[in-house]
């Protein structure tokens, strides 16, 4: 059937068509049906859906990324992708193929699963697991698809932390060191997805980070390093999508998270990794043991694409640093570059850098690097090459100045702080889309508190947002205080 194209402004990854209920009977397809767009000899799949609203007979509406097509086109069904037959393979818990999972891959770059379809492959893998062969194939794969940034230097540097802990904002020091160092460590990395605040989304305090791969290639020869934002180039592109399916699904397979972050590293060009593993309660890793079998994997994974890769399991019960948001992190990170800061957040850094650096057989002190400001100024070299202010303060950030400080309501000592309280409270005042939301932590674990003493603030650009997390920081417990006698934690019945 041949239909006028009409644009229709819907936010959608997927290439939706969008029919009239009549049309769409006459064709023979039902909603999240696929359907073949030919135009001058050139073919387009999208899929399905159906309204008397949208559209009128005889039109046919297409989304974003369908809107190369314009004037007349003609719809007919399409066959279901051969990936489907290998999505369900895995959902019955077979191992699958290279070509299997190539097929998948392929098929995910060129949009040809719906968002349904998608979840079902990420549901296969979370159920029934990936072999570490499945892995190992699905990140050559991943890491084929898209660009590539290849260095003349034998050895490319680079850092990754597989996340779950708020304020745990060690990259931009580790790279201010490493760089310090003579290393170049080109570094991507991701926006906050559900959490309070990503490396990139600190890093925009900054400096710019949604930077064109040249530009990334002139930053890095000019400062050995730099800190952008992984979705302005094209890299690994299919772990992007798969990313948006598993958010809202709140599942994070470990296979998965293999194949993302080493297909990444391996289309930046990194030859040598360190992996951040936190583990404990409330960090997406529980178990010491399963943290080990992660470290181990990803270290085979590694070595059979090429890469040197070291795994770090680090403690991941509580949040590292005090603020939680960009620019409350952004003032962490700052302040720990200048000689202060919070005392962990430093620690942390330097241990990742100084085993980053023996990684690459580079002889260099990390603490002396920090210490002497020769990382601070290797960090302003790098903002100010993308184009950011190298003069700022951090008494210059600015912070949410709507604020709402909770208090101990008892004696004790801190014994836990809730990674996800703390994350839901920060997001609710504004982070990251705030930039200057969050919050500030002000006693670690292991303190001893009295009555009355500050526990935590809330930062917030806007009253009802501050009003909301208020809200949600009363019903909640961030600060677990026990009084060092107290061995009844819990009665039931």
């Amino acid at each position: 059937m041949e239909l006028s194209v009409v644009p229709i402004d819907l936010d959608s990854d997927t290439p939706t068509v969008v029919l009239h209920g009549d049309d769409a009977i006459e064709i023979g397809v039902h909603p999240m049906d696929r359907v073949q767009l030919t135009q001058n000899g050139g073919v387009t799949i999208g899929v399905v859906k159906e309204t008397t609203a949208l559209v009128d007979r005889g039109e046919v509406g297409l989304t974003q990324p369908l809107s190369q097509l314009t004037g007349t086109v003609t719809v007919k069904p399409a066959p279901y992708p051969q990936s489907m037959r290998y999505i369900r393979r895995k959902l019955d818990d077979n191992e699958l193929s290279r070509s299997e999972i190539r097929t998948i891959v392929q098929d995910i770059n060129n949009n040809r699963l719906t968002d349904v379809e998608l979840s079902a492959y990420v549901t296969g893998i979370y159920t029934n697991g990936l072999s570490l062969e499945e892995t190992t194939f699905l990140t050559e794969c991943m890491a084929d698809v898209g660009d590539r940034i290849n260095w003349d230097e034998p050895v490319i540097a680079d850092k990754h932390s597989i996340g779950g802990v708020p304020g745990n904002r060690t990259t931009p020091i580790v790279v201010a060191i490493v760089a310090a160092a003579g290393v170049k460590i080109p570094k991507t990395s991701s926006r906050a997805i559900t959490s309070p605040a990503g490396t990139a989304d600190t890093m925009e305090v900054f400096c710019p980070v949604d930077l064109t791969r040249e530009s990334i290639e002139r930053v890095v020869r000019n400062t050995n390093g730099c800190l952008v934002w992984g979705g302005s180039v094209d890299l690994s592109p299919v772990d992007d999508r798969i990313i948006q399916v598993e958010t809202p699904l709140s599942i994070d397979p470990h296979g998965q998270v293999i194949a993302s972050v080493l297909s990444k590293k391996r289309s930046a060009g990194s030859t040598h990794v360190v992996i951040d593993i936190p583990y404990g309660e409330g960090a997406k890793v529980e178990s010491l043991p399963e943290s080990r079998k992660l470290a181990r994997d990803f270290k085979r994974v590694g070595e059979h694409l090429g890469m040197r890769v070291t795994c770090l399991i680090t403690r991941g019960s509580g949040p590292i640093g005090s603020g939680i948001g960009p620019a409350l992190e952004a003032r962490d990170v700052l302040a720990v570059l200048e000689g202060t800061g919070p005392g962990d957040l430093r620690s942390k850094s330097v241990q990742l850098a100084a085993k980053l650096l023996e990684l690459c057989d580079v002889d260099a002190d990390a603490d002396e690097l920090l210490a002497s400001g020769h990382a601070a100024e290797s960090f302003r070299q790098i903002v100010d090459a993308q184009g950011g202010d190298s003069t700022i303060t951090t008494a210059s950030i600015p912070i949410g100045e709507q604020t709402k400080t909770v208090y101990a309501s008892r004696d004790g000592v801190v014994t836990h702080i809730d990674n996800s309280a703390v994350s839901d409270v920060a997001r609710r005042a504004g982070a990251p889309k705030d930039i200057e939301a969050g919050i500030v932590l002000h006693e670690n674990v292991g303190t001893t508190v009295s009555q009355g003493d500050r526990l935590f603030t809330i930062h917030a650009q806007a009253t009802a947002k501050l009003n909301d997390a208020v809200e949600l920081a009363d019903r909640v417990s961030v600060y677990r205080i026990l009084h060092p006698d107290e061995t009844l934690i819990e009665q039931v019945g």
